[in-house]
């Protein structure tokens, strides 16, 4: 199965069973299985522009949206946002290219496009 979409990033599941991918044009979250049919799809009236992503060691879906200026957290299987992690008017975000989450230091990491500063947020 051929899907064409404007793919702006990509993540496989720790499991590899899912592939999750940003579609900037259409303001969507992806997720394929491995032969490529389409599982689900999330979308978001806060999520325009998503482009960042990450999938965490619990299976949970990080995603940036990077014209709203949020980080978006989904469930593992890409069908709805679980929480609203980051905003620009509550934590600065400008511009969130990039996400990570690191189980060692517990954190949120997030690489912004417009300036050279990289946000650290702890979670619990």
């Amino acid at each position: 199965m051929l899907l064409c979409f404007a793919v702006e990033r990509c993540a496989v599941s720790p499991t590899g069973d899912k592939l999750y991918i940003t579609n900037y044009r259409q303001n969507k979250l992806l997720t394929l299985a491995r032969d490529g049919t389409l599982l689900a799809t999330l979308t978001d009236p806060a999520l325009e522009r998503p482009d960042g992503l990450h999938v965490t060691p619990a299976c949970q879906v990080l995603v940036c949206g990077g014209w709203s200026n949020i980080i978006l957290q989904g469930d593992s299987e890409g069908k709805s946002k679980l929480a609203t992690l980051a905003t620009r008017k509550r934590d600065g975000l400008s511009w969130p290219e990039s996400v990570c989450y690191s189980s060692t230091t517990s954190s949120i990491i997030v690489g912004q496009y417009y300036n050279n500063n990289i946000l650290v947020f702890r979670v619990e």
